[in-house]
């Protein structure tokens, strides 16, 4: 017994020396240079070691090789696809005397990895055109290859850390980069599913991700093939599950994209976006994708930013110019959020006392930077169900965005707000500096003093009717475009009232007039507008005409009960003032506004004039003029006045 025991005793020390020796008997560059010619035959490139090897045999065979180079396709950019400061190859023995090239495990340190295609678009990822069967030629299916049935490839376990992975467009010539590679690849077979795991770093910014492809022979073969891919860091998650084919070329499936905040997007990419608190926070978007060569289409598209809803289908060329077709449903939309400080409303400003003096009003002079229109080609329909911007509210409209070599054309074709209607054209021209703009809208049915105290902030004018404007200017500022204003405004208002001034009773005051009393008339006129007044009117129809910023008036005309206006005068826009004449005359009729009778018998001139901010109102009648206003008083009005006011 003790005799079988020291023979199996002597095995074991010999087996253990064996094991220990082996790796100094076994040639290990003859191993190498198996494995070498095993990777030549099987990509038709070839693998050089210029640092050290080391090898072990128990329990497979191990491959320790440093400075490894692997090399690029004939026409690539560089001489290596890949090359690594260590790479260890655990072999089962029987690989190398099978059909098949396994391995265990696989661990790649620090690699320099480019994935690329050359300027005709062949991708140097197509490894295997040696071992592949080759397909009669012809144009349509040159690059088409066909791994035989009975190769395959095990990597088991393959670990990846640190280095850089980059990819390279050989025709566009751009180029992107993830680094700080921390991955696990599990690839049992070619024809099985390939998952990849772990952590990158791109642009400073981590990414964990999980990609999984079912059939990798299908992808080599240039075959449609499915897969799913998660992608999650602290600015954005996107999730795709769907298919891919032709090298690439066409990429379809469902796809999400969810964040929480879109200013740190900017952010990341060098954007600067001065957003406020409320604005380009958490966004969500879901939707079915189509890339197509260089064609993208979204369908089924449900979006969401902030506390806005999208709902619409695109397609986008991402050919050397940008083109963008587009249908899109914004819901209710409210700007507000997104309007810079300057332009939008801040909802805690603070009112100022009714007593404190109006500000002047000055144009903004800051150059506005429209280049960014001519980045991009679109044709763009979007509907809302309502609109807010600034102090504006529309109701249910859509209008159409056509941009096309830096001319932008925005349609309104569907318009419906303050109980009224309307449509309009706005051309913006900003092919060089200065931009011209040009805009052509007829709204009709319209209320006028919401809508022109939440555009404009002037609320003296109340009553329905139409507004129409045919309107060109040109500059790079707001203050140039009011500078450079020209075309004409016409309005048609009825039933309505002027707040600020009682016409009427400025006429009363004519009643001082019998007893010649001109200083009295004139204190009682030489006032400024008081919101609490207001002068009504029947009917209300003008219009402007626009040159260089001045709008001239010809054809004031006003009826109002017992008195018919007339006026004619200037609005500076560039200096902000209002230079205007009305003249006020009583009907002779005290049948009032329902009278045929269009004499007016006794008339009051009046002189509105000063800057935006600070209007007054007076009595334009000269010292001269002052005995025979006094006569006509006499003759054309005792009697009227006695019946009005007793």
């Amino acid at each position: 017994m003790k005799t079988i025991f020291k023979v199996i005793g002597v095995i074991l020390i010999l087996l253990i020396a064996l094991i220990v020796a082996a790796p100094f008997l076994i040639p290990t560059d003859a191993i190498f240079n198996k494995v070498s010619e095993q990777v030549e035959q099987t990509t038709g490139r070839s693998l050089t070691i210029q640092g050290d090897k080391s090898l072990s045999v128990f329990p497979s065979l191990k491959l320790e090789l440093n400075d490894v180079h692997f090399a690029n396709m004939q026409t690539g950019s560089r001489p290596d696809m890949a090359s690594m400061q260590q790479l260890a190859i655990h072999i089962p023995w029987f690989s190398l005397f099978g059909g098949e090239f396994k391995l265990e495990k696989f661990v790649i340190n620090e690699p320099n990895i480019l994935l690329e295609t050359d300027k005709s678009g062949k991708a140097n990822w197509q490894l295997f055109d040696a071992v592949a069967k080759q397909p009669e030629a012809s144009p349509q299916n040159s690059e088409a290859v066909k791994l035989p049935d009975s190769f395959d490839i095990e990597l088991g376990e393959v670990a990846i850390y640190g280095g850089s992975f980059t990819y390279l467009d050989g025709k566009t010539g751009v180029q992107q980069q993830i680094s700080d590679l921390d991955l696990a690849i599990l690839l049992p077979s070619l024809r099985k599913e390939l998952e990849i795991k772990g952590a990158i770093t791109y642009m400073q910014e981590r990414f964990e991700l999980d990609v999984k492809v079912d059939t990798p022979a299908k992808a080599i073969e240039g075959n449609t093939f499915n897969v799913t891919k998660a992608l999650s860091s602290r600015l954005v998650d996107v999730d795709f599950k769907g298919s891919i084919a032709k090298q690439g070329q066409d990429i379809q499936g469902q796809l999400s994209l969810s964040g929480d905040s879109v200013k740190s997007i900017a952010n990341w990419q060098g954007i600067e976006l001065n957003a406020k608190e409320n604005a380009f926070n958490a966004f969500n978007v879901k939707g079915k994708m189509h890339l197509q060569g260089e064609k993208f289409t979204l369908t089924e598209l449900l979006a969401t930013l902030d506390a806005l809803q999208i709902k619409g289908s695109s397609d986008i060329n991402l050919g050397q110019r940008l083109a963008v077709n587009a249908d899109i449903d914004l819901g209710m939309l409210d700007l507000n959020p997104y309007l810079p400080e300057v332009v939008a409303k801040n909802e805690d400003e603070v009112e100022p006392a009714a007593d404190a003096p109006a500000q002047p009003i000055v144009w903004d002079d800051t150059k506005i930077d429209m280049s960014g229109l001519n980045s991009l080609d679109a044709n763009i329909v979007i509907r809302s169900s309502g609109l807010k911007a600034n102090d504006i509210t529309l109701g249910a409209n859509q209008f159409t965005v056509n941009l096309k070599d830096a001319v932008a054309n925005l349609s309104l074709d569907k318009f419906a707000a303050y109980e009224g209607s309307g449509k309009g054209k706005v051309t913006i021209n900003a092919k060089q500096t200065p931009y011209k703009i040009t805009t052509d809208f007829s709204l009709d049915a319209i209320d006028a003093q919401p809508l022109l105290t939440d555009a404009a902030g002037f609320d003296k004018l109340m009553g329905k009717g139409s507004l129409n404007w045919d309107l060109t200017t040109s500059g790079d500022s707001q203050k140039s475009f009011v500078n450079a204003l020209q075309g004409k405004l016409a309005f048609e208002f009825a039933d309505g009232a002027v707040k600020g001034a009682n016409i009427a009773e400025m006429v009363r005051k004519g009643k001082e007039l019998i007893k010649g009393n001109i200083g009295a008339v004139s204190e009682g006129l030489d006032t400024g507008f008081d919101n609490s007044e207001q002068t009504d009117f029947s009917a209300l129809t003008g219009s402007f005409n626009f040159s260089d910023g001045v709008g001239k008036n010809t054809d004031l005309s006003m009826l109002s009960p017992l008195i018919r206006i007339s006026g004619e005068g200037d609005v500076n826009l560039p200096m902000t003032t209002v230079n205007y004449r009305l003249v006020t005359g009583i009907v002779d009729s005290l049948e009032g506004q329902g009278t045929t009778d269009d004499s007016t018998g006794f008339k009051i001139p009046i002189r509105i004039e000063g800057p935006f901010h600070d209007v007054g109102i007076s009595l334009d009648v000269s010292k001269a003029a002052e005995d025979e206003v006094k006569e006509k008083a006499k003759d054309k009005i005792k009697d009227k006045l006695k019946g009005l006011f007793g």
